[in-house]
């Protein structure tokens, strides 16, 4: 009952500080917004060129907006790549706390600081973690993460960025190193740009993130409540419709004892080469060969040092009113003294109709490989690497290994600023060889080498509404249908729901 009573005091306490957080925002967006902010631009128009007042006013007004066509920076994705000197334009519309946004470094207009913040609020519930399996029970929770950063860029070469992360989980019943991170250093890296060969090259030092194409694979792992980054030497030249890539990386693993504990070492690399190229046919393509380096893996068949090779192509593409995105990994190499032998290809295809609400029609196939004959000395379970945690859902049940997977989906937009999505996927196993696995890559107990491919199916509704262009709400709901696999190793069908606020300044 005490146990009971604190856990309720604490979710009170939680919600109260949502709540707050939630009323101080939209507060200040509001003052954010208020036009009365905005300086005037001084132009005077060229004498005798204007002879009533009205059209005097008219043709100052007309000429002001021409010479002022800097727009102001939004919040990205990717905090580090904002560009704020476009406020050293006096004609740029000014709003509170700009003083902060851009602070003059010397008397070069590129040179400056730049701070900001990011906060993520998440409550979600879910019935049946693992499909309630073992020691698994229905859980609600908050998780919150806070991110703080400054941003320097010192004339056209150089940028140093720090970034600082605080994780949290409020009452769930098991905590990982994904749900909880306090006070760390989430990225700390220099930065040189610079001209040449007719082509620009860029030089990365430090910790920082990374992600390529829709994050299948490799990711900032966004959706999880502690983002992934890695300790990198990064360099990259792009010329014309080309980009080539290099970099070599000791992922950063997560640990939440306490403040700064965060470590990368040479017990996990992840590094390689990597190509784009803009335009060839009406897509664009990209590729690369990465060596993953694991000192103790541990997979159903096999354990022991992992050296795996991996090599990716992605196409990707709009023509007309289609759309579509496909992409195919081979993993080879060793686990142990067993060869790996593994794949995946993932594919999302759509049509946008001429309809009122723009509807898009969305079709989502995936599949990867999973170990048919276990003792045989070769691996084939696919390893998903980095992957974001939202790829398929939010709920976590479903994981990119030994698997097939099709999913139907259709997403509307009422408003603008609304989009509301409906889907329904389909799941099997590649082999009943292998387990069901879930989110990162957690083995579903008592299911691998036993029952049939056909794992289940869920429902998944989900609305995004962009209240402001800082701040956005979501609202994610998924029922998963499980089949007699599961059922048979003792689990049942799962509910999750995700109710979620996300503010950047």
């Amino acid at each position: 009952m005490a146990l009971t009573t604190t856990r309720g005091r604490r979710f009170e306490k939680t919600a109260s500080l949502t709540a707050i957080a939630g009323l101080l925002l939209g507060g200040a967006h509001a003052a954010l917004a208020d036009p009365a902010a905005a300086p005037v631009a001084d132009v005077t128009p060229a004498a005798g060129a204007i002879d009533a007042a009205g059209g005097a006013a008219a043709a100052t007004a007309d000429a002001a907006a021409a010479a002022c066509n800097a727009k102001r920076p939004v919040v990205l994705f990717n905090r580090w790549q904002e560009d704020w000197s476009v406020l050293a334009n006096p004609c740029v519309q000014r709003e509170p706390l700009d003083g902060l946004k851009y602070i003059p470094l010397g008397g070069d207009p590129s040179s400056y600081l730049s701070l900001g913040v990011n906060l993520r609020e998440r409550l979600e519930t879910n019935n049946a973690p693992l499909f309630g399996i073992g020691s698994a029970q229905s859980d609600t929770y908050v998780i919150q993460r806070v991110q703080v950063h400054a941003d320097a860029h010192i004339a056209e070469h150089w940028q140093f960025f720090v970034q600082l992360e605080d994780a949290r989980a409020f009452g769930k019943n098991v905590v990982t190193p994904v749900d909880k991170n306090p006070l760390d250093l989430e990225q700390a890296f220099a930065t040189w740009t610079g001209a040449i060969g007719g082509g620009t090259f860029k030089f990365r030092v430090g910790r920082q993130e990374m992600a390529f194409d829709l994050q299948r694979f490799v990711s900032v792992r966004d959706g999880p409540n502690v983002r992934q980054a890695f300790d990198a030497v990064w360099a990259d030249y792009e010329y014309q419709k080309w980009r080539f890539i290099a970099y070599a990386t000791q992922p950063v693993q997560y640990r939440n004892a306490t403040v700064f504990d965060d470590i990368s070492n040479r017990d996990l690399t992840f590094s390689g080469v990597r190509f784009e190229r803009q335009s060839l046919g009406p897509g664009d393509v990209s590729g690369y060969w990465s060596r993953y380096n694991r000192s103790n893996a541990r997979y159903l068949d096999a354990s022991g040092p992992e050296r795996r090779d991996v090599w990716d192509l992605r196409y990707t593409g709009t023509h007309g009113s289609f759309d579509w995105d496909i992409e195919g990994m081979l993993q080879t190499g060793t686990v142990g003294n067993s060869t790996i032998g593994a794949w995946a290809v993932g594919s999302i295809t759509g049509y946008k109709l001429d309809l009122p609400w723009s509807p898009h029609i969305g079709l989502q196939i995936d599949a990867a490989s999973g170990d048919r004959h276990p003792h045989d000395g070769r691996v084939e379970t696919f390893n998903p690497l980095f992957p974001n945690g939202y790829y398929f859902t939010l709920a976590g049940y479903t994981g990119y290994t030994n698997l097939i997977h099709i999913k139907p989906s259709i997403t509307l937009k009422p408003a603008a600023n609304l989009a509301l999505l409906g889907a329904l996927g389909f799941q099997w196993r590649e082999t009943t060889g292998d387990a069901v696995y879930q989110q990162a890559s957690q083995i579903v107990p008592g299911t691998a080498g036993k029952g049939s491919l056909w794992t289940g199916m869920y429902v998944q509704l989900r609305a995004d509404w962009t209240m402001a262009a800082n701040l956005i709400g979501s609202i994610e709901a998924v029922h998963f249908q499980v089949g007699n696999t599961i059922r048979q190793a003792g689990g049942h069908n799962a509910d999750y729901a995700g109710v979620e606020l996300k503010y950047g300044w």
